[in-house]
């Protein structure tokens, strides 16, 4: 409907002459074109020229963009996880639309619309009468059709602001070619599916474009079960949304819906009476606030959310570039089936809020993976989403690619077994045995993939050291991986090199949480001081699980279209990292951690179970990731910005004198990994024989701190607040701080 200009714009005609001018072009150009005779003389008549020459310039077929919708997104038992849209919409056809909302509409829109054509030339008389006599444009002229038209621009759009604005510019350019337009659209489409597009694609404010979204955010219902007087209110506000908002300014939207119900009895579609008495009614609303985006995720997936999100952002599967990608993700109407397992996830939610508050300084991020599928069961933080205090939008379980952290989080020791798996895959004999004293010297010199060594300074040798002065070799692999014996992994690099690391890494989906190689360093080959995150941890340790053979993450099951055409989604990759004997060798290792090692404290009962502690310089991380046959989970805590050292810190109501990856993320991963399991098949490991260490003197470690990472003292993986005391080591020789302010992780 026309709006009111200011007097002062035309150069000097009076707004009379201007409505002449502007709406006499539409009744020539409609007259040229539909056959209708209409006379046009003067000043009229030579606006119009120029605007017909250029008529038959217009492309002759309107493309029609599909209407954006919103997008369910759901877990894998098709439970509805949350509701994502560019534009709440929901596509009907006119027989699920009330009669009443139909007729209102018509009404007060365009009363002859089923008696003229694309142009309606009486009502284009009658708008330039009143607004001549009123000294404005009051009146505008458009039909249904027109508008239908001019909204389907507005759609093409989309969010570009400029587009937005071409669009609905008031020139005379537009007009024309919305006629133009029209004309095909009334030709190719009949009166009934245009009304259906038409109630499908208008805004009605308050975020809901269509009927269906309409009817259900102010009355909660279906269109199709609108009343009279609900239908009214609807069609009124189609002229100006925001002035005759409902929620915002009722008496204005109530004055509104007489209006509407007053024409629906002029027109005949009601009884006087009828109106008179829904005239009376109030508005009767029952709003539905608008439930938009991931924020509103339920089970707490709002990251699991996010991060299908950003999958289908940025996987080629559906779309060549980022920019089409986006405009199917926006078009929406999509039904998005996940992998998310609803007891995972209740079970990793259940353990995060057990463990850690939201309002602690340091946080957590628990992810679960199903070996051999490579599907993501459950996913959640501590800090939810949100732009409040103690809330955040990133996703500290995955890669900055996907809305993580840009860094990841160094690992510590967790590391450890990639280092293992390589030496094993070398040859290297799981007996392996190394001096491992106390303290020692990096290696002089270490081998890389580029032929050109590392090498450590002579002046001034970057050092390692155990956890305390009793952890004194000789050691063999098991008692090292279970004691998590720093010496003993630095002399295994020496003579594994760094490449086999690399390589074993590269088949294992590691990469750092930029996307990045890890360093090739000692530090990060042996103590994990590269930023990885919890989605790439665990589904690196899953390959273990799976004897071998890793499966790329997914997040995505099936994904159909608005028409229920099914659509390509990513699928996993399996491929083999290891040898099935190098897999059972290293599960052995690890069976060994979680039954009689650092990890004692996240072993499960009744259940075949392995993983690894880890803990970073100044306890600025903590890491437990372990599995079962069946199921593989990692849990980091500690600070996003890495500047909190957990030292004399309270965690989830319990304090800690000093973290370790035993005591803190050991137990949530073992609550998580509980209840995620809880009823399902617990199968075993194929688990080889490792001899023990033939010592002479078999009790020389009692007394020794058995569990470091038990959170006894002097235990931990990390040596306390500064592992290397007296000792300074230039940050390129560790691997500097990889953009995340921790200097490097010493990953005891």
């Amino acid at each position: 409907m026309g709006k009111k200009r200011s007097a002062g714009n035309g150069g000097g005609m009076s707004p009379a002459q201007q409505a002449a001018k502007f709406l006499g072009v539409s009744v020539l150009s409609g007259a040229v074109l539909a056959g209708i005779a209409l006379p046009a003389a003067g000043a009229l008549g030579l606006a119009a020229k120029g605007s017909v020459e250029g008529f038959d310039e217009i492309p002759a077929n309107l493309k029609t963009p599909p209407l954006s919708q919103r997008t369910t997104i759901l877990d894998s038992q098709g439970g509805k996880i949350a509701t994502v849209y560019s534009r709440d919409r929901t596509v009907v056809p006119l027989d699920q639309i009330s009669p009443y909302m139909q007729k209102a509409l018509v009404a007060i829109e365009d009363s002859r619309f089923y008696e003229h054509g694309a142009v309606d030339a009486k009502g284009i008389l009658r708008a330039i009468n009143a607004n001549a006599r009123d000294g404005g444009v009051s009146q505008g002229a458009s039909t249904l059709t027109q508008q239908y038209v001019k909204n389907v621009f507005i759609e093409e759009a989309g969010d570009d602001p400029t587009k937005v604005a071409q669009a609905t510019q008031q020139t005379i350019g537009r007009k024309v070619r919305e006629l133009k337009y029209a004309i095909q659209v009334e030709d190719e489409l009949g009166k009934k599916k245009i009304l259906a597009n038409y109630l499908n694609i208008t805004y009605f404010g308050q975020q809901a474009y269509g009927v269906e979204a309409a009817a259900q955010r102010y009355f909660s219902k279906h269109a199709k079960d609108l009343n009279v007087q609900e239908s009214a209110l609807l069609a009124g506000i189609v002229q100006s949304p925001s002035r005759y908002d409902p929620v915002n300014d009722e008496a204005e939207a109530k004055k509104r819906r007489n209006v509407v119900l007053q024409r629906m009895a002029e027109v005949h579609d009601i009884s006087q009476a009828d109106a008179d008495k829904a005239k009376e009614t109030p508005l009767g609303l029952k709003v539905s606030k608008p439930q938009n985006g991931c924020i509103t995720a339920v089970k707490g997936a709002a990251f699991f959310c996010d991060y299908v999100k950003q999958v289908f952002l940025n996987d080629p599967v559906f779309g060549e570039t980022k920019e089409a990608r986006a405009k199917v993700w926006n078009r929406g109407g999509l039904t998005v089936k996940t992998t998310l397992e609803p007891q995972s996830q209740d079970s990793v939610q259940a353990a995060i809020s057990e463990n850690v508050y939201k309002s602690d300084k340091v946080a957590t991020a628990v992810t679960l993976v199903e070996p051999g599928t490579g599907k993501i069961l459950g996913m959640g933080q501590s800090k939810p989403y949100g732009y409040d205090k103690n809330e955040t939008e990133y996703n500290y379980s995955v890669n900055a690619k996907y809305h993580g952290s840009n860094y990841g989080f160094p690992t510590g020791s967790t590391f450890k077994p990639f280092l293992a798996a390589a030496a094993l895959e070398k040859g290297t004999p799981v007996t392996q045995e190394y001096p491992a004293p106390y303290e020692m010297p990096y290696p002089s010199s270490v081998q890389t993939c580029s032929g050109k060594p590392w090498v450590n300074s002579r002046t001034n040798p970057a050092m390692v050291e155990n956890e305390n002065e009793s952890e004194v070799g000789p050691y063999r692999l098991k008692e090292a991986m279970e004691k998590s014996i720093n010496t003993y992994f630095v002399q295994m690099v020496a003579d594994t090199g760094m490449c086999p690391v690399v390589q074993m890494t590269d088949k294992l989906g590691v990469v750092q949480g930029n996307g990045t190689k890890v360093d090739e360093v000692p530090s990060s080959m042996t103590l994990g001081s590269t930023g990885l995150s919890p989605l790439t941890m665990a589904s690196a340790y899953a390959a273990f699980a799976n004897r071998g053979t890793y499966c790329t993450p997914v997040a995505i099951e099936s994904i159909t279209d608005p028409q229920g055409k099914a659509l390509d989604v990513p699928k996993t990759k399996c491929s083999r990292a290891m040898s099935t004997e190098t897999a059972d060798k290293i599960n052995t290792l690890l069976s060994g951690v979680t039954d009689s090692g650092t990890g004692q404290q996240a072993g499960l009962q009744n259940r075949a179970n392995a993983g690894k502690t880890g803990t970073t310089d100044a306890r600025k991380n903590a890491w437990f990731v372990g599995y079962t046959p069946n199921l593989s989970g990692a849990v980091w805590v500690g600070s996003p910005q890495q500047n909190v050292e957990m030292v004399n810190i309270p965690i989830g109501g319990r304090f800690h004198d000093k973290v370790y990856g035993a005591d803190t993320p050991g137990p949530i991963w073992r609550s998580a990994m509980t209840g995620a399991l809880a009823d399902k098949p617990a199968p075993g490991f194929n688990l080889v024989d490792i001899p023990n260490p033939d010592k002479k003197d078999k009790d020389k470690d009692k007394g020794r701190d058995k569990g470091r990472d038990d959170g006894k003292p002097g235990g931990g993986d990390d040596g306390g607040d500064d592992p290397l005391p007296g000792i300074s080591i230039p940050p390129d020789l560790i691997g500097g701080n990889n953009g995340n302010g921790n200097g490097g992780g010493w990953g005891r």
